[in-house]
């Protein structure tokens, strides 16, 4: 979601920058990521992967990451996962969810998932943005005034060259099954799949292990673009990755609420 409105402020000509708290990561920042410097153990793996298209801050005080991105040229911040960090005003919220997953069991953390309760983060947003079919009933949950944006993701450019090959697929992500799905949707032959835990560090002798099964099922290892920023550099070179892309059921409504930040920004003379 981040990188598509950071891409999207990008293409109008806003200076767009990602601000994280660096998830899973040790550098506490403000830094700006540099994927030829930080690895996923120093900044976190979302960072490194907003870092491939725009730079990004990591800062566990969003206040002072946002002071070094707007030092630094930013003319606009667009914040992961920082729907309950009060450090910065925003102007514009939106509340993500998946359509899989929903809200869970609607409760608080630890009892549930939540941090809040639904309403509550409503209140503060412009809309919702429903990801993927709501499987999960969501959108009842949400109040009848709040809009609703619907969005999926599709496989990304390049998907098509994995039809009819046998892949090794393997990951470490909340959902694997949503991606060892999408390797089936585009036609890849799934000959074996291993799933780790939610941002697992790989290390050499994991990818080996891999590297080793892939070729005895003569099959393409393969992973999630999150994933791949987390294997050891002298291993990327074997493993391929399937890129995944937002696609809007109405890419205008998108638009239209990015249109008073991009007027907000000053036109080069």
């Amino acid at each position: 979601m981040a990188l598509d409105i950071g891409q999207r402020l990008s293409n109008r000509g806003v200076a767009a920058h990602f601000l994280t708290r660096g998830y899973g990561g040790t550098l506490k920042g403000p830094a700006l990521v540099d994927p030829d410097k930080h690895d996923s153990k120093a900044v976190g793996d979302e960072a490194l992967l907003l870092a491939s298209i725009r730079p990004t801050w990591v800062a566990g005080d969003r206040e002072a990451g946002g002071r070094a991105a707007v030092a630094a040229g930013a003319q606009a911040l667009v914040m992961d996962d920082g729907l309950q960090n009060p450090g910065l005003v925003k102007d514009l919220s939106l509340l993500v969810v998946d359509g899989n997953y929903g809200f869970g069991n609607g409760r608080i953390i630890p009892a549930g998932p939540l941090r809040e309760p639904v309403h509550a983060a409503a209140a503060r947003c412009r809309a919702a943005v429903l990801i993927g079919n709501d499987e999960s009933g969501a959108a009842a949950q949400l109040p009848p005034e709040l809009p609703i944006l619907r969005a999926r993701l599709v496989p990304g450019p390049g998907a098509e060259l994995f039809a009819g090959q046998p892949v090794y697929a393997f990951c470490g992500i909340a959902n694997p099954r949503k991606f060892f799905n999408t390797l089936q949707e585009v036609g890849a032959v799934v000959a074996g799949r291993m799933p780790y835990a939610d941002h697992y560090p790989y290390d050499a002798g994991d990818l080996r292990e891999l590297l080793e099964e892939a070729d005895r099922l003569r099959a393409t290892p393969i992973t999630t673009a999150k994933d791949f920023v987390r294997i050891p550099p002298a291993f990327r070179s074997r493993v391929k990755v399937l890129t995944v892309r937002l696609q809007w059921e109405d890419p205008l409504a998108i638009e239209s609420l990015l249109d008073p930040l991009a007027q907000q920004v000053p036109i080069p003379a």
